[in-house]
């Protein structure tokens, strides 16, 4: 008999797992609207998730909307309806290569009159090798390979990349009908860890059954834990916090755990109940800070911390900063880009005050009226 663990929204399945998702291996199709919001993961940096997929590699279509050409790479802006991001293309040997090969055409052009030419039409392929990799603003760009985070932007590193010729927009239509159909097949459905009991088990699934049952209860156990002390914190309004004033709330976690094992068996030394809790809520506290919902304002032996939405000084410093800096000429029509805002509140509030954390402000601001978005980046006052 098979067991059946199913990860949920927002989970991060171990890392030792994630070969059993195919999407892993696989070149994911997703809209760069959600390649830009993907979550990095806490255990391997490089590896992002979309709904508990592990994801880090990724197949783009879409307009070039900006492009930069330097000695060694292209740096083109593709837009795919949903969201911009940064691709950056490196040029092959091709290009290096591309003065030689003129002081070699002139050699043999005089050979083969009339007949083929190899030189000529290994030029005429470098160049249109060339051409396929050189594009313009409004041209179609497809784009495949990995996921990276550079100063704090996304952006995809290029292992392929080619100029795609769409004059009747057919591969455009075709991409636009398969793209959903693989969210609703897969990337939106949620990552099963091991397969139904229907008589088919992976041939590279090797684990016991025992294992897969203890690593879904952990999964439960966490996923049961973050809610409790998000549900904590909002009904009781907390704005501030150490470990030890929501420890409690997870004991009752561990004790069923130990109170539902079997006790027919020896005893096995391992860590403590106290241990087991204290553990737990590292790793949902891990969990919540990576979501933005709490922050330590100062790391110190003291572990403070600060509940995002509910930090009124953190409040008052976003806003002063929009406030401020959008009387200023520079940003008086669109406003202050969110990582303006970000270096700002970290320079007068707080260093450790995260990119999530400030989205979750500004979302709160905007919905109490208290700033307005002017795009998707960009705030200011009324």
């Amino acid at each position: 008999m098979q067991t059946s663990a199913t990860v949920g929204p927002g989970e991060e399945p171990p890392s030792m797992l994630w070969g059993l998702d195919p999407v892993f291996s696989a070149f994911a199709r997703l809209y760069i609207k959600d390649i830009l919001h993907m979550t990095e993961s806490i255990q391997v940096p490089g590896i992002y998730f979309y709904n508990s997929h592990p994801i880090y590699k990724v197949d783009v279509l879409g307009t070039v909307v900006y492009r930069r050409e330097r000695e060694d790479f292209f740096c083109y802006g593709v837009d795919d309806g949903t969201g911009v991001i940064n691709c950056l293309c490196w040029k092959n040997e091709l290009w290096k290569d591309q003065g030689d090969s003129g002081k070699s055409g002139g050699k043999h052009t005089d050979g083969a009159q009339g007949g083929f030419n190899l030189v000529t039409e290994l030029k005429k392929l470098r160049q249109a090798q060339q051409s396929s990799c050189r594009l313009e603003i409004g041209e179609l760009l497809r784009v495949r390979g990995p996921v990276k985070t550079s100063r704090q932007q996304r952006e995809i590193m290029a292992s392929t990349y080619y100029k795609v010729n769409d004059p009747v927009m057919a591969v455009q239509i075709a991409w636009m009908m398969e793209v959903p159909q693989l969210y609703r097949q897969c990337y939106d459905k949620p990552l099963q860890l091991q397969p139904a009991a229907t008589g088919y088990s992976r041939p590279s699934l090797n684990m016991p059954s025992q294992w897969i049952t203890m690593l879904a209860s952990a999964i439960s156990s966490l996923s049961q834990a973050t809610q409790i002390v998000r549900n904590f914190l909002k009904q009781k309004s907390v704005s501030k916090f150490r470990p030890y004033d929501v420890q409690g709330l997870l004991e009752p976690l561990v004790s069923g755990q130990t109170d539902g094992a079997s006790t027919d068996k020896e005893p096995v030394a391992g860590p403590s109940s106290g241990q087991r809790v204290r553990q737990l809520l590292k790793e949902v506290l891990q969990i919540l800070q990576d979501e933005g919902v709490v922050f330590r304002k100062v790391k110190s032996q003291d572990e403070l911390y600060h509940v995002t939405e509910q930090d009124k000084d953190l409040l008052i410093a976003v806003k002063d900063v929009i406030r401020e800096d959008s009387r200023r000429e520079k940003y008086a029509e669109k406003g202050c880009h969110i990582l303006h805002i970000l270096s700002a509140v970290r320079q007068r509030y707080s260093p450790n005050v995260s990119k999530v954390a400030l989205e979750l402000v500004l979302k709160s601001l905007e919905c109490n009226s208290d700033i307005v978005s002017t795009s998707s980046n960009h705030y200011t006052m009324f």
